[in-house]
Order: C-alpha cells, then sequence, then structure tokens
C-alpha cells in the first residue's frame, strides 16, 4: 500500500519491499515515480490500469514465472480496494505464487475511524450513478443496522446525501475530505444539517461518507418484514428490489420474502 496523501503515512516494510523487489507494478507511472524519487528508489515500472487489468495480469504472470519478484502499488492506498489489484493477486494464487499482502493506508478505513461510528459496516466503494443500483444501495440501509460507507465526488456528493435522505428520512453522517493531507476535514451530524453545511462552503478533494446504520432490530419476524416492504414500496422501490435487499439483509428464504409482501400488495390494493 502507498500513503493516501502523506509521504510520511509509508511504512518501513513497505519502503524495503520496494527496495529489493525486481519490479514495482503500478497504475499510473509518473505517480509512482514521484514517490519512488522521495525515497531514491529507481526500479523498473509495469504499468497496470483498470481497463486493461486482465490482459496485464497475464504478462505480469509471465514476469514472475521468470523468477522474478513484484510488488503491486497502487496510486494511494491499498491495491485490489477500488483499485486494480484482484484479478492480479486471484491468478498468482492459482500458480501457486506466494503473495503478501502489507497493512498499510485506507482512505476509507481512516475515514471510518475518524468519524466515531463503530460496529458492523459495509464499504461498497463508489456510490452507483445508474438510479437503479443507487435505490438498491438506499433500500439496503433502510433494513441495515450497518454503517455503509463509501467514496463520492465533491460534485454529486450533496445530491446524493439528499437522495438518501428523501428515501431514509435523518441519518447520522459523516463526511470526510483530503484524509491525511493539509486540508483534512470531518463534518458529521444528521443528513440535513451537513447537507446545509455542504450547500454554504462547497467541498473540494476526495471525499469519503459514512453513513450510520439504522436502529437494532430486536426481532426479525413476519410483522417486521412486511412493515419494511410496506415502507420501501411506499418510497417507490420496486418489488423485485424489495424481495432481493430482504433475502441479503434479513436471511428469511425467498419464497416466504415474497409471500408476505404479495400479502403488502393485497391489502393494499383491498383498502384501494
Amino acid at each position: 500500500p502507498t500513503p493516501i496523501g502523506n509521504f510520511g503515512d509509508i511504512s518501513l516494510r513497505a519502503l524495503d519491499t520496494l527496495k529489493k523487489v525486481d519490479y514495482i507494478v503500478c497504475e499510473d507511472t509518473r505517480r509512482t515515480r514521484k514517490l519512488l524519487s522521495h525515497f531514491n528508489i529507481i526500479k523498473p515500472l509495469i504499468t497496470y490500469e483498470k481497463f486493461s487489468e486482465a490482459r496485464k495480469a497475464d504478462h505480469i504472470i509471465e514476469i514472475i514465472k521468470l523468477g522474478n519478484t513484484v510488488a503491486l502499488v497502487s496510486d494511494a492506498g491499498m491495491p485490489g480496494i477500488s483499485d486494480p489489484g484482484s484479478i492480479l493477486v486471484s491468478k498468482a494464487r492459482s500458480i501457486g505464487v506466494r503473495v503478501e499482502a502489507l497493512p498499510g493506508p485506507s482512505a476509507f478505513v481512516t475515514a471510518l475511524a475518524g468519524s466515531g461510528y463503530t460496529g458492523p459496516f459495509r464499504f461498497i466503494e463508489f456510490f452507483p450513478r445508474k438510479k437503479s443500483y443507487s435505490m438498491r444501495e438506499i433500500a439496503r440501509m433502510a433494513v441495515s443496522t450497518d454503517t455503509t460507507v463509501f467514496y463520492e465526488s465533491p460534485m454529486r456528493v450533496v445530491r446524493t446525501l439528499k437522495t438518501i435522505r428523501d428515501a431514509l428520512g435523518e441519518r447520522d453522517v459523516c463526511v470526510a475530505r483530503e484524509i491525511t493531507k493539509i486540508y483534512e476535514e470531518y463534518i458529521s451530524g444528521p443528513l440535513s444539517e451537513v447537507i446545509l453545511k455542504l450547500e454554504e462552503t462547497p467541498l473540494k478533494g476526495e471525499i469519503t461518507v459514512i453513513v450510520k446504520g439504522g436502529d437494532k432490530v430486536e426481532e426479525i419476524d413476519d410483522s417486521f418484514i412486511i412493515n419494511k416492504a410496506t415502507e420501501l414500496l411506499a418510497k417507490g422501490f420496486t418489488k423485485r428490489d424489495i424481495i432481493d435487499i430482504l433475502v441479503r439483509e434479513v436471511g428469511f428464504p425467498r419464497s416466504r420474502i415474497y409471500d408476505l409482501l404479495i400479502s403488502v400488495l393485497v391489502t393494499d390494493k383491498g383498502s384501494g
């Protein structure tokens, strides 16, 4: 892993590894050379970008088969976490290559720790731009007690938070920006308050959003499922999305969720 904004965050072990390997696989050679130059390290670089990940992985595996050692780095943070890396690691393991993952900087982990929100969480990488996918994620938030963590762009963060608030009502949220950099900042509170602050002073830089989970449910039974299904229907979620979300989050059989949802639809039709 490489620093996400402050070169001082790189570990001694990471530096030692970069000095010893034969090749360094990276996303952007310009950014990686800047890091290596700072620590007086000179190594041959191999470009490994998201759009060519699968093809390049085979090439790198051949280099490893020749007896070479390779270090994989991303532009910032942990490879394979919202960055290229997982395909290469999987291919390497499949042929018996020893893979070592070094601990180190990760923007979403750092932001989560700084938010003060404890307990189980879900990291969904970048918040979906397509409406159908984003509404599915929001539906999962509606029925889950887990905190949800994701990356978002400065241009879209207010709109995304408004969409979440309109669907879920008030939730505590923490918006972290420029983690480990000079202008690092955490803005937290109820969604409406945070939205107002961001509208008054728009953010710049890299942003991580942490949305606190819903209230803990003591017992999940048929009435809980019916109530949640009713809420999601009222908010415009499709029948398919409601079934998918409830099956995943609650763990009831799909057939049982379907039957309960149909009972809600029949009741609504009868009352209408």
